[in-house]
């Protein structure tokens, strides 16, 4: 089994992006070294105007709580996800400062800094987003703890 974990790969769970250049993605490394049932993955901001770069860790319960995000966002709500966890958190506003749904990604643990992504989505984009966390689910069912 550890053989096909080397072989994943990395794998997007969130891909949001425009025609603009703006994008916030969040992609899976690979195990979380040291970590038992943990994934290392990277939250990555793509502007024209600015980028980075952050460190997340994920484990089943995280991504359980993206899937629950989902659903409230399909239902029309703004979502936090990771909001109360140590690490980076994530919020999507459905219409943001500029009349087009937000990515809001916030560091206050190490850098201490928030970023606000205005992305005019497509029509189904949470159609998408379901597809590639079910991905993930796929690749690393048997590797995840259930915390």
């Amino acid at each position: 089994m550890e053989g096909d974990l080397a072989t994943t790969g990395q794998l997007d769970l969130a891909l949001l992006c425009d025609d603009e250049g703006n994008s916030v993605r969040i992609t899976v490394l690979g195990p979380l070294l040291g970590v038992s049932g943990g994934l290392a993955a990277e939250i990555v901001v793509d502007t024209p105007f600015v980028a980075g770069r952050l460190d997340l860790s994920l484990w089943r319960s995280r991504l359980n709580a993206w899937s629950e995000a989902l659903d409230r966002l399909e239902a029309g709500e703004d979502v936090a996800w990771l909001h109360v966890q140590r690490g980076p958190s994530v919020f999507i506003n459905l219409t943001g400062e500029r009349d087009c749904p937000e990515v809001i990604v916030e560091d206050d643990l190490v850098s201490m800094a928030t970023v606000r992504v205005p992305i005019d989505l497509p029509v189904d984009w949470i159609a998408a987003q379901r597809r590639l966390l079910s991905v993930v689910l796929g690749a690393w069912n048997d590797h995840l703890s259930s915390e």
